[in-house]
């Protein structure tokens, strides 16, 4: 605050006490900084207990051996007693309220929380989000064999934290269908293990008749999915499961049910199967070498797996098969389609059909985008209307069968997204439906009469009539 002076004032005090002019000037001076001085105590002054707010006297106040609840007085109307109201304490983050952890009254109460992991986090990330101390994540990471078990996090998995405050209390995290781990805290001190959770394998023998698809009459047999798709892969070099598969098309298939604690978990592999594609009938089972490999093979003990997949792509709709006269949906004219017309949407993977080396990738005239590989036996595949190549996708590169090299589009001369698949044998279009693809090698001789001994009960299951199911414990 700043203070005024008249000049009248300073001439009456100079006039009536006779000063000289210098004396009056110190005592007008004088006057001014007592008022001041004044006028900052006043200001400045430390307030009173009835005015500091309540929670700063939860916060400053000694701890009371006999706690009482704060009371806040309410408003009342006129003419009434006003009333007393307990005041809650300030709540910590760990659930515990400030005036516990002040007084040390108790220890903070155990939380539980389950984290879903995100695309590129980590536990070290994770840990700093729920504000844990991450020198516990170090003692952890330095126990012997567990920190790879920490830090090959899966996005979508779910981890189950308890902790106290900023204290970790305990995890866990499910590795695999047969591995738990589990962290705790005893005595102080946290401790890790992984436990096992064996899976009870029971076999099964399922039979069915497709009428409409192969994952409808699966399941309609009392299978899953899975077994649908293992059927689609063991089968895969001789029937186009996208194209081929046909109304009254039929199976049998005999494979491992998984258990953990009586639950059913998921479908295991398939041991033995059968399937009868338009009266054509395919047969394999699967054998586990002495080595612990597993493959499968036909009764005869030749490879299921050939040179050449029947289709690039997995489980997607055919929109055109191969056909020497067919109107061309865009130049309106007759022009030979010498390929297969694989309907799926943008970005679908494309498979390399066998082992071979990119002979081309770029864009060419009505094909688009487009990806060539040369294979041995002067066999050359083609795919075209790509949206994009695959990362490492170049010329030169070797890939092997089933290697993804591209992703359907619809670049070049096409209508809609699809893959445009080629199969040229010394430059000659062939039908990649219909054609004889060259066998792999068959079981080696040494194996060969362990096989035999093997696979014949196998093989049985899915050739004797067991009505639509038989489960065999």
């Amino acid at each position: 605050m700043a203070l005024r002076f008249k000049p009248d004032l300073f001439k009456l005090a100079r006039s009536e006490a006779g000063m000289s002019r210098t004396r009056a000037r110190q005592l007008v001076a004088s006057v001014a900084l007592v008022a001041c001085a004044a006028f900052a105590w006043l200001w400045l002054r430390p307030a009173s207990p009835a005015r500091i707010a309540p929670q700063q006297v939860i916060h400053d106040e000694a701890p009371n051996p006999n706690p009482q609840p704060a009371l806040a007085q309410t408003a009342a109307p006129p003419g009434q007693v006003p009333t007393l109201q307990p005041v809650s304490s300030p709540v910590h983050p760990s659930g515990t309220t400030a005036a516990a952890l002040r007084a040390g009254a108790a220890s903070p109460a155990a939380a539980t929380l389950d984290v879903i992991v995100n695309r590129n986090d980590t536990l070290d990330r994770i840990f700093r989000k729920l504000n844990l101390s991450v020198a516990d994540l170090a003692f952890l990471r330095a126990l012997p064999g567990i920190k790879t078990a920490l830090d090959r996090l899966r996005p979508g998995e779910s981890l189950h934290f308890t902790y106290r405050d900023t204290e970790l209390d305990g995890l866990e995290r499910r590795l695999n269908e047969n591995e738990t781990l589990k962290v705790t805290r005893e005595d102080g001190t946290l401790q890790a293990s992984v436990l096992q959770n064996p899976l009870e394998g029971r076999t099964r023998t399922i039979r069915g008749v497709i009428k409409s698809s192969l994952f409808e009459a699966v399941t309609a047999a009392g299978a899953h999915d899975q077994t649908a798709v293992n059927l689609a892969d063991i089968f895969g070099w001789d029937i186009d499961f996208v194209l081929d598969i046909q109304p009254g098309d039929s199976f049998a298939v005999t494979y491992r049910e998984l258990y953990q604690n009586g639950a059913y978990v998921k479908d295991g592999p398939v041991l033995a199967a059968k399937f009868v594609n338009q009266g054509r009938t395919y047969l394999a089972v699967r054998y586990v070498d002495p080595e612990g490999n597993a493959h499968y093979f036909n009764p005869e003990g030749k490879s299921m797996r050939k040179a050449f997949l029947r289709a690039p792509l997995e489980f997607s709709r055919v929109s055109s098969r191969f056909n020497s006269a067919r109107l061309h949906p865009i130049l309106n004219l007759i022009r030979a389609h010498k390929g297969v017309d694989y309907a799926a949407p943008i970005g679908t993977p494309v498979r390399a059909a066998g082992d071979g080396r990119i002979s081309f990738a770029g864009p060419k005239g009505g094909y688009g985008n487009v990806v060539e590989i040369e294979h041995s036996r002067s066999v050359t595949t083609v795919y075209g209307h790509l949206s994009r190549f695959a990362s490492g996708t170049h010329v030169g590169r070797h890939v092997t069968q089933g290697t993804v090299i591209a992703y359907v589009g619809m670049t070049g001369l096409a209508t809609g997204p699809h893959l445009h698949y080629e199969y040229r044998v010394n430059g000659v279009f062939k039908n990649p439906q219909t054609v004889a693809l060259p066998d792999a090698e068959p079981i080696e001789a040494r194996w060969r009469e362990d096989f035999l001994s093997k696979s014949e009960p196998l093989l049985a299951t899915v050739e004797t009539p067991l009505g639509t199911a038989l489960v065999a414990r």
